[in-house]
């Protein structure tokens, strides 16, 4: 463990009767860009307001660099919060923004104002000290709240969805700023959303959380390409979910009986189910293509609903004896014949598609 390493052991937290936080236990290492993604209600601003002091576990530790954080305010904390409003004061200058927590630590003027121009500096906006908050953009506030934070050294940035505010084409720009600066910085970053993009372009490791449990943690790819949990395929990224029975498992590839007919996928985890086991395949939208399967693999006969032209990519709606499904691919410019309409086959590699128990989906 390192001087700045999280742990957090086995931590539940209750309002009540309500268990809001259900023995959280893992370990963020410094140094990390770590999200908790999950939605509205899960749990995770709860986490992060227990990581900050601002609330303490019901059961369980919250521990910094090895040291247990229970009775510890969050003014001792080696933490800083960035709240969703991002709380700057608009009668002060950025400088004076960004150089108050200072001020209450009683460093002189000429000293806050070095560093609040050191870190205009780090946050790519030199020159704009003397400025008015309402004078900035959305982005440029942003960088702000987060300079101000950066200005007392914490070891921990707490992020409490931070780009919510913001318009999408300037969320975007704003992940890989956030990025950057936690890269430049060395910090551990602990960020909360609801949003997946935001968590899936910018962290190292991601927790999935759904109603006060975790779910799964992983690396971007992992959590998006070997989710452990219904919840997590359907809630990370558009998926396709084909409900079925399994009939037979041969090694990692597992056969399902499903409404739209038999297909194949790849065991999840290592699984071994037995048959008649109740499951669910996931393929994602952009794993399926037009066409029947040219080695006898995974076909489904469908009937052309409509198709959605979305810029980069377009989206083709479909449906199947009942079931609805999603094709998506990349813009070539070439607008298709029809949009609506007609009997077209897709197809899948089993080793693309995942089979896990069947489970609740997000937002079902």
């Amino acid at each position: 463990m390192t001087t700045k390493d999280i742990v957090l052991d086995h931590v539940t937290i209750r309002f009540g009767p309500f268990t809001a936080v259900d023995n959280a236990h893992l370990t963020i290492k410094g140094g990390e860009f770590f999200s908790f993604l999950g939605p509205s209600g899960c749990g995770k601003t709860t986490l992060l307001r227990c990581v900050s002091g601002f609330s303490e576990p019901s059961e369980g530790r919250v521990l910094i660099g090895g040291n247990n954080m229970k009775g510890v305010g969050p003014n001792k904390r080696p933490t800083a919060l960035i709240f969703q409003n991002l709380a700057l004061f608009p009668l002060m200058s950025v400088a004076d923004n960004i150089a108050f927590p200072l001020e209450v630590r009683g460093v002189g003027k000429k000293d806050r104002r070095k560093r609040a121009d050191e870190l205009l500096d780090m946050i790519a906006l030199p020159g704009v000290g003397d400025k008015k908050v309402h004078e900035l953009s959305g982005g440029q506030r942003q960088r702000v709240a987060i300079a101000r934070a950066l200005a007392v050294e914490p070891d921990i940035l707490l992020l409490d969805e931070p780009l919510s505010a913001l318009d999408l084409k300037l969320r975007h720009h704003m992940r890989s700023e956030l990025r950057a600066i936690q890269q430049r910085v060395g910090l551990t970053f602990i960020y909360i959303t609801h949003d997946q993009g935001e968590a899936l372009t910018m962290s190292d490791r991601i927790a999935v959380m759904n109603s006060g449990i975790i779910e799964q943690i992983g690396d971007p790819e992992t959590i998006y390409n070997k989710p452990k949990t219904a919840f997590v395929a359907s809630f990370v990224g558009e998926t396709n979910a084909i409900e079925g029975k399994v009939t037979a498992q041969d090694a990692g590839m597992v056969s399902v009986e499903t409404p739209v007919g038999r297909l194949t996928g790849s065991a999840a985890g290592g699984r071994n189910y037995k048959p008649g086991d109740a499951c669910i395949l996931f393929i994602r939208p952009e794993q399926l293509v037009p066409g029947a399967s040219s080695d006898g693999g995974n076909t489904i006969a469908t009937e052309r609903v409509k198709e959605e032209f979305e810029g980069n990519s377009r989206h083709l709606f479909l449906k199947a004896n009942g079931l609805d499904l999603r094709l998506s691919r990349v813009n070539t410019g070439v607008k298709p014949d029809s949009e609506t309409g007609g009997a077209v086959d897709v197809s899948f590699a089993a080793d693309k598609a995942i089979v896990l128990p069947a489970s609740a989906l997000a937002g079902a």
